[in-house]
């Protein structure tokens, strides 16, 4: 199920393709048009605003606390405003195991997973397009039943005792996972730390990973 499968394109691409070739025939559509949404969410709206926001979350602790209070406040302050999570957007934080608490009472890990069960809210400001699998029935269906089953299909084994919480999108209200920083990677940039989050991770189905030389 993960975005590493070679599927068939689903029914609903070649339907938009054919409505789109239609459109243009008649002169209802340009194709101009159309590139400049293809080119708003390639370079305007897609992951990398996600991902700057992550890094700005793990270098600065203020920041962080303000993009978990008000998640829409937050990226405001980095410029990202808008329709599809610009309204409401709610960030929610991966976290390791906390220990050093009283014996047989360590704080177990939370691992965030977003889904919309309805249908494919997501917050567009900040992780662009969903992906096809986001919208299938199967993953909005079973990421509530089975959420570690599913998480196992795209790669992510967490220990037994990692507490998995799910979170279901709406028009009202989008969610985002704010995920862990990665270990070895204390002297990178922004811009380098933006580089290892990817829309995966931001929805839950991945974990980020240290660049090769920080390990």
């Amino acid at each position: 199920m993960g975005s590493h499968h070679t599927e068939p394109e689903p029914w609903v691409v070649h339907r938009v393709r054919a409505i789109e070739s239609l459109l243009i025939e008649k002169g209802l559509l340009s194709t101009e048009v159309v590139d400049t949404v293809v080119q708003t969410y390639e370079k305007d709206v897609g992951p990398m605003n996600g991902a700057r926001v992550v890094a700005r979350a793990w270098v600065d602790p203020a920041y962080k606390q303000r993009l978990l209070t008000d998640g829409t406040a937050a990226i405001a302050e980095l410029g990202f405003t808008g329709r599809g999570g610009g309204d409401k957007l709610v960030v929610h934080e991966n976290t390791p195991v906390v220990h050093n608490m009283p014996p047989g009472h360590n704080m177990p890990a939370v691992h965030n997973l977003v889904v919309c069960t309805l249908c494919s809210c997501y917050p567009w400001i900040v992780l662009g397009l969903p992906p096809v699998w986001y919208k299938s029935p199967a993953y909005r269906s079973r990421a509530v039943l089975e959420p570690r089953k599913i998480l196992v299909e795209f790669g992510v084994e967490l220990p037994p005792d990692t507490e998995i919480r799910v979170w279901d999108s709406s028009a009202e209200i989008r969610y985002m996972v704010l995920p862990l920083r990665p270990e070895g990677t204390e002297g990178l940039s922004d811009a380098e730390l933006a580089a290892l989050v990817t829309r995966d991770a931001m929805i839950g189905v991945a974990l980020c990973q240290a660049p090769a030389a920080a390990r």
